[in-house]
């Protein structure tokens, strides 16, 4: 891969794979103890919540996107119906672990409550922080990415705070493609705020927190798979690591809770800018589908380049 949009795809995913191995331990002296310090690809750790994954593999978030960035391909765009309807094939059949958010969305969809009342009510990031395909897709078109942006959180996540992060990651994720450094992406945007009050006032909060330790910053903001928690841990660790990729994501597993869905925004965002250039080759060579994503990238940006 070679330009900054389909490094930050790759990035994205890296991050996902990174955190498969600690995912979900929130007790940091646990990860210190049995794991050590998360510098490579792992395998998750027996009992943990990803019986099924093997090294390289992603989390069911990481694979989402991956479904995403394939649907588009499919039908050569985004479309929130066909979206929703892959998805709907997809996890039907889907051998990982599957989340509340998952769960009640295929109820949903099973009494045919149609595409607007399918989504669940989670408040979980996860579904905002699997758009870099979208941002990819629409790095030209600023307003149809914020709407598909939202859309397709919407499908699994009807909830107003992650439909304000979905919306807040795609224009940091925007600019920093467009030229802006991802410290001043994020400074700029979280000032001109969020449509949902907590949320807002917690992310202006972050920004006041790169001086602090990381695991010390996200343990205060919550380690959980919760918007108002997880996207000020995104802040902070693009704010404190905006030069160094590897050890932002690394700092994020170390962290310890929901490090996969903070990894895929983290990901996202400093991928997008200069330092995508140091995605540690080991973990791009460790993605077991790392050719399959690589050709779909370079793929999609024939077809962006053709709108």
């Amino acid at each position: 891969m070679t330009t900054s949009a389909q490094t930050m795809i790759l990035a994205s995913l890296c991050a996902d794979s990174l955190a498969l191995g600690a995912h979900w331990i929130y007790d940091t002296k646990e990860i210190d103890g049995k794991i050590g310090r998360v510098e490579h690809l792992l395998a998750p750790q027996p009992g943990s919540y990803h019986p099924t994954k093997g090294k390289g593999d992603f989390t069911h978030y990481g694979d989402q996107t991956l479904l995403l960035l394939e649907s588009l391909l499919r039908h050569q765009g985004f479309s929130a119906e066909r979206f929703a309807e892959d998805w709907q094939e997809y996890m039907q059949k889907y051998q990982g672990y599957m989340d509340k958010a998952s769960r009640t969305t295929l109820d949903n969809m099973a009494q045919n409550k149609g595409l607007t009342q399918s989504g669940s009510g989670s408040n979980d990031l996860a579904g905002a922080v699997r758009i870099a395909p979208l941002v990819f897709l629409y790095r030209n078109d600023r307003d149809s990415l914020l709407k598909a942006a939202q859309a397709q959180t919407a499908i699994t996540h009807n909830n107003a705070s992650t439909l304000a992060g979905a919306d807040l990651i795609a224009r940091i994720a925007w600019e920093v493609l467009h030229g802006a450094s991802p410290a001043e992406a994020v400074r700029s945007e979280v000032e001109k705020g969020v449509a949902d009050i907590s949320l807002d006032t917690r992310l202006r909060a972050a920004l006041d927190s790169a001086a602090e330790e990381s695991r010390t910053a996200i343990k205060n903001f919550g380690q959980t798979c919760a918007v108002d928690a997880a996207l000020p841990g995104v802040v902070h660790l693009v704010l404190k690591y905006e030069q160094d990729l590897a050890t932002a994501l690394i700092e994020n597993v170390m962290a310890g809770g929901d490090s996969a869905a903070r990894g895929l925004g983290v990901g996202m965002i400093l991928g997008a800018g200069p330092a995508g250039a140091a995605l540690p080759q080991d973990w791009i060579t460790g993605l077991r589908r790392q050719a399959h994503i690589q050709e779909l990238a370079t793929k999609l940006d024939k077809l962006t380049s053709k709108q």
